[in-house]
Order: C-alpha cells, then structure tokens, then sequence
C-alpha cells in the first residue's frame, strides 16, 4: 500500500473512533498530560500510518489498547520501548522519548508478539489492531487498563470492518479469548483465534501462531 494511502487509511480508521469520552483515551486525536515534549497525536497517527503501509497476510486483534503501549506508541501491541529500539518493521528507530514516565514503557505482551512475529517470519506481513482502538482506564488515572464494557466495544466496529474492506485477502486471528468474543458478538469475520501472551501465555501464544503459519494462516 503505497504510503499516502496508508496515511489516508490511518486518518479514516481514526476518525470513526469518538473523542472525549469518559474513561476512554483516543490516541490519534487526544494530547495525554504525559506525553513527552513534541510527543502526541501527529506522531502517533504517522506511525500508524507507516505500520499500515503494507500488504498484510495477517491482522492479529487484541481487544483494547493499553497505557503501557498503544497509547503512546499509536500502534497495538507496541511499546515506546520497542520504537526506540527499532524493533518494528517499517519506522526508523524513534530518537525522543514519547512519554514523561522515568523509563521508556515497555508492554511485556508487546514485546511477546513482536518476538514471535519475527521468529515465524510474520514481522513485515503483518498488521496489529483492537476490537476497541480506544485506551480503556480508570477516570482520572490515565496510567491504567480495565475492561471494556459491550457499549464500548460496539464503537471500533465500524472502523474493523473499515480495515477489512481494505485488506480483505489478509487472514484475521483474534488475539485471546475476550477478543474471539468482542469479534463475534459484534458480527466480524475471525478467521481464528490464539492464546493471549499475558499471565503466562507466551509458549501457548506463539505455539497458536506457529500452527496458523504452518496452514498457511487458513483457520
């Protein structure tokens, strides 16, 4: 996907997400009191763009971003720390830090999902999104995660079925079970599903992956 379109979808996808709801962060639209100096939407909607540019063979979604990644990053399942290192396909190594937190965040499924990507040779063929594009936290503790209630959920339909549209030969897996969920209760294709890396699932999650791989990523 040539990099102006990716662009164009990234400002598309976002901009079906609502602003200013309580309780949810819209990366792509939103300044957080804890973004580092230069830091915030503009960046984080480029990066989204610059891991769109491509032609996926699969889309991996999760259910909602995350404090410790997405919403600093832009992108799922990718931390500040990760962009720093320049660890992801696509973007040069990230020179300024992204959040005021003393140590660059690092997001432990983040770094379990890019490592796996890698080793199954799925790093650059593959596109990372959320059931819910949104930062789901506790009011007025921005440095949180909870889960997302069915109303929250139904708002990143439109823009899933947006990127569908847009990729629609790619193979989309549901990253655990609350994803598989969100997926079929909103009516969305999944294509199959895989254990999510957190609370020890790292060995089951790449095991999951590695057999999708291995079918040619065919559920």
């Amino acid at each position: 996907m040539p990099a102006e379109r990716a662009l164009q979808l990234a400002e598309k996808l976002t901009a079906k997400l609502p602003v200013g709801g309580a309780g949810l962060f819209h990366p792509w639209r939103e300044q957080c009191p804890f973004d580092a100096e230069g830091s915030g939407p503009d960046g984080r909607i480029a990066r989204l763009a610059s891991h769109l540019d491509c032609e996926p063979r699969l889309i991996l979604v999760g259910e909602a971003c995350g404090y410790q990644g997405c919403r600093y990053s832009g992108i799922p399942f990718t931390s500040e720390r990760l962009l720093l290192e320049g660890a992801i396909p696509r973007m040069a190594p990230v020179k300024a830090r992204l959040s005021l937190r003393a140590k660059p965040f690092s997001e432990p499924s983040a770094t379990i999902v890019w490592k796996s990507l890698y080793r199954l040779g799925l790093a650059g063929d593959t596109i990372l999104w959320n059931a819910l594009p949104l930062h789901p936290h506790r009011v007025e503790t921005p440095w949180s995660n909870r889960t997302p209630t069915d109303v929250e959920l139904a708002v990143g339909a439109e823009a899933l079925k947006l990127l569908r549209q847009a990729f629609a030969e790619a193979v989309i897996v549901a990253v655990g079970r609350k994803a598989e969920a969100s997926l079929q209760r909103l009516g969305l294709q999944c294509d199959g599903a895989v254990r999510h890396p957190a609370n020890g699932g790292a060995t089951a999650f790449f095991q999951g992956l590695s057999q999708l791989a291995g079918a040619g990523l065919r559920s």
